[in-house]
């Protein structure tokens, strides 16, 4: 059944979440077309040069998360899933100074664990997660971070985009690009691919991105997203890349 209003978009009584609804799908569009005319040279040589922007313009582009070592990175970034980097790094502050190895989250009381990352979502997963994570790296790899993608995802609370963040930012080890909220926006709204899903969005950026760039075009991307191209009102006057952008009129 049609709704009388929804056709109404610039009406007074089209909500603004519908503006935003009817924005994303003429960006997608967009989005969609240029990756239907555009050769694949001609998306490589654009890769490029959205890299060397993006590169200028966050020279100093990182994974902002706090850590020390590897494990607390793992710790964050198992926090870090559906919440802000911002939230994660207020709970880490106290985390980290009460666990300090991967036994002290072995044994740790569940509940008293829970209690401790309460104020993210999930928190009761995430917190059976670590400790289950670190005694899986006490039993299996002597208390250590492994450095092998394979490895990494058999630990509890660890996919791809969490073992891609530890094993480029820890170890400086390039096996994939890791896909979040900001990525999977910017990849599309760039044009880069239409893809949905996490997995299918990544098996794009490998074959366009040079591999050991991977990590650092994820810092790019988040930067750009957090500070520039945000998911409602981006600010694509400004944009350092908005030439390279196709769907710089659309948004």
């Amino acid at each position: 059944m049609a709704v009388p209003w929804l056709p109404r978009r610039n009406g007074s009584r089209n909500p603004s979440w519908f503006n935003v609804v009817l924005d994303l799908r003429e960006e997608r569009s967009v989005a969609s077309f240029q990756m239907q005319t555009e050769s694949t040279q001609t998306r490589s040589k654009r890769v490029h040069q959205i890299i060397a922007g993006l590169q200028k313009t966050y020279p100093d582009a990182h994974c902002e998360l706090h850590y020390s070592n590897p494990v607390e990175l793992l710790v964050a970034t198992i926090l870090s899933a559906q919440c802000t980097d911002k939230q994660v790094n207020i709970v880490t502050k106290d985390l980290f100074a009460k666990y300090r190895t991967v036994a002290d989250y072995a044994n740790a009381d569940p509940a008293e664990l829970q209690n401790e990352v309460r104020r993210l979502g999930f928190f009761r997963n995430k917190a059976k997660n670590i400790r289950a994570c670190c005694c899986k790296l006490i039993e299996q790899h002597g208390g250590e971070v492994p450095r092998t993608f394979e490895e990494m995802v058999q630990l509890d609370g660890v996919g791809r985009k969490t073992a891609n963040v530890v094993l480029g930012n820890a170890f400086n080890i390039n096996l994939g690009v890791a896909v979040d909220t900001h990525v999977a926006r910017l990849a599309q709204r760039l044009g880069l691919t239409d893809e949905k899903t996490p997995e299918k969005i990544e098996e794009v950026l490998v074959r366009l991105v040079p591999q050991d760039q991977w990590t650092m075009f994820s810092h790019w991307l988040i930067w750009h997203g957090r500070r520039r191209c945000s998911a409602r009102k981006p600010d694509c006057l400004n944009c350092e890349i908005q030439e390279l952008c196709p769907s710089r009129t659309k948004v």
